[in-house]
């Protein structure tokens, strides 16, 4: 296996809740194209090309209206990214809009959880 050295104090790891494991991981395999490990019926980890996390069983989302911290993806093609995230059963909550710098759209996941996709084109 190779050892991969982080940066000291880097983000490594993040998790969150998902009251439907199998829909979510289906739905983060399809559009993002993860990889998931099962370590027993409530608990998931992803290998993403830079980011690894996990998910755990539980009935709450994370929502930034609450407070959550946002996860932020970035696209190269956002419609197409937008499309299929509502083909994988994605739900958007906030339309592209523009800022300073780029687009970007919010969308729920199968479990409820709040992500964001960006891109500067």
């Amino acid at each position: 296996k190779e050892l991969i050295l982080l940066p000291h104090k880097a983000i490594n790891y993040i998790e969150y809740p998902a009251s439907d494991l199998e829909k979510t991981k289906a739905f983060f395999e399809t559009v993002f194209n993860w990889k998931f490990t099962d370590y027993g019926p409530d608990y998931t980890a992803f290998k993403e090309t830079v980011l690894e996390g996990g998910f755990y069983r539980a009935p709450t989302v994370s929502d930034s209206s609450n407070g959550a911290a946002l996860l932020v993806f970035y696209s190269n093609e956002l419609e197409q990214t937008q499309a299929e995230v509502v083909e994988a059963g994605g739900l958007i909550v906030k339309p592209t809009f523009d800022f300073p710098g780029g687009r970007r759209f919010h969308f729920r996941e199968p479990s409820g959880n709040e992500f964001a996709v960006w891109s500067d084109k």
